[in-house]
């Protein structure tokens, strides 16, 4: 009964001590923007809701990257249920600072800097025209705003987060008074951040941080990466699925080329697979796309089996395999498209156009005289016809004498022959009989027969 009693004491004040214990969870954003950050943001926002996490914290350190996966980073921070903070540990620059003016709190470690948001050619670093800035101003403005504003009593609005300071990290021309000319895109130190409330003071590490949020029992928990995340993220990656797409593309082209089935439907389908497992496994799309992709591949079987010519079937698979290529480069949870914003469209549009360029160029080099040998001799485009394989071929010599003026050697009744030049050939008479001597031309060459009329 003694030992009974100590116990349950001790569980009591176990509980007690752990009530007051808070749950950190944190993510690392240290690359690049892209889909694998995307993927982590999302796994990571997951394991935080399951663990029931008190305070969600965002370890920056990044030079942006895709604005597309930035854009959905920033609306799963904004709407997160728990507090999220954000520790700029040296660079939030891009979509960066995109990220971190999301989460309701911010810390800087002194020396890092956060800003440069202008939307850039990612192939020479140049800015996009002003419909690309226009956009990325309205989102970090909308983001700003969304941090609240108070009124005064004189009617006076003070924002939280002044939303013509993001406009200014865009766009050059924003101006605004005691902090930034029209000559130069704002990017903030830690103090001038703290003075224009972007951020909320400087930190030299995730202790300090918690430690100013006066969080002093803790227990952390951060998202780790697998190599399943990684490999999901590597083949989700813009770059990698346009090869994959240039594989699926070529592949059925190079099979509607070659007799049987053989390597290119084997790697057109390895293609398709490695290009629509990630994105289904991951939620970005729905079954709907893979069987509308598995319907084209039998629309065009079909074409090729048992339909004759190419028609409507043909052209319906065609066409219901783009889509389904297409489709799977948008977030689709559902058979609509109404929540897809206007840049993963112009995104995936431009995916889908980059792997059916390299698909052609890459048919255009296998197929010519400077491809692989062992590939031109499997494809019917360059099969050389061999009279020792049985294939009978016609002399197109003669054809040449077409227009050319002879006469009949011999009657033509109505075949004989006719003298062309020092040549004699045997020709046929286009009508009626020709006696010798008679001065014809050739008007005709057919089934390896001359043809000649009376002049």
């Amino acid at each position: 009964m003694h030992r009974l009693l100590i116990s349950l004491i001790l569980c009591i004040f176990t509980l007690s001590a752990g009530a007051g214990e808070k749950l950190v969870y944190m993510l690392r954003l240290d690359d690049e923007i892209g889909s694998s950050t995307w993927r982590y943001t999302r796994e990571a926002l997951r394991s935080a809701r399951e663990l029931d996490a008190d305070i969600l914290l965002v370890h920056l350190n990044t030079y942006g990257g895709s604005l597309v996966h930035a854009d959905s980073i920033r609306t799963s921070l904004l709407n997160f249920e728990r507090p999220v903070v954000a520790f700029v540990d040296n660079n939030a620059a891009s979509a960066g600072a995109l990220i971190a003016l999301s989460c309701d709190t911010v810390f800087m470690r002194s020396g890092s800097s956060m800003g440069a948001a202008t939307v850039v050619n990612g192939a020479d670093g140049a800015a996009m025209p002003d419909k690309y800035q226009s956009y990325m101003r309205a989102m970090m403005r909308a983001t700003a705003e969304h941090h609240g504003k108070t009124m005064g009593a004189d009617s006076t609005v003070t924002w939280r987060r002044n939303p013509a300071i993001a406009e200014a990290m865009v766009d050059s021309r924003v101006v605004v008074p005691g902090l930034i000319d029209s000559t130069r895109v704002l990017t903030f130190t830690p103090d001038e951040a703290i003075r224009w409330g972007y951020a909320d003071g400087k930190a030299e590490s995730v202790r300090e941080v918690l430690s100013h949020l006066d969080v002093e029992d803790y227990s952390m928990a951060e998202y780790l990466p697998t190599w399943t995340d990684r490999l999901i993220g590597f083949l989700t990656n813009p770059a990698v699925q346009a090869v994959l797409i240039m594989i699926i593309i070529g592949g059925i082209y190079m099979e509607l080329h070659t007799a049987g089935m053989g390597f290119p439907s084997a790697a057109a389908l390895t293609a398709a697979t490695l290009y629509f497992l990630p994105i289904y496994l991951t939620g970005i799309a729905s079954p709907w796309i893979i069987l509308l992709f598995v319907v084209g591949l039998v629309l065009i079987l079909l074409e090729l089996f048992v339909v004759p010519g190419f028609g409507v079937t043909g052209i319906a698979g065609i066409v219901c395999i783009s889509l389904s290529i297409i489709f799977g480069l948008i977030e689709n949870y559902t058979f609509t498209l109404s929540h897809a914003d206007v840049g993963a469209v112009w995104m995936s549009l431009g995916i889908f156009a980059a792997g059916t360029l390299l698909a052609i160029a890459a048919i255009w080099y296998l197929t010519s005289s400077h491809g692989p040998k062992w590939i031109r001799r499997h494809t019917d485009l360059l099969t050389e016809l061999k009279v020792s394989d049985g294939f009978v071929g016609v002399d197109m010599t003669p054809a040449r004498y077409i227009g050319s003026e002879g006469e009949a050697v011999t009657d033509m009744r109505p075949a004989g022959k006719v003298r062309i030049g020092d040549e004699t050939l045997d020709a046929v008479a286009v009508a009626g009989f020709l006696h010798a001597g008679t001065r014809v031309r050739v008007t005709k060459y057919e089934n390896a027969q001359i043809y000649v009329r009376e002049i």
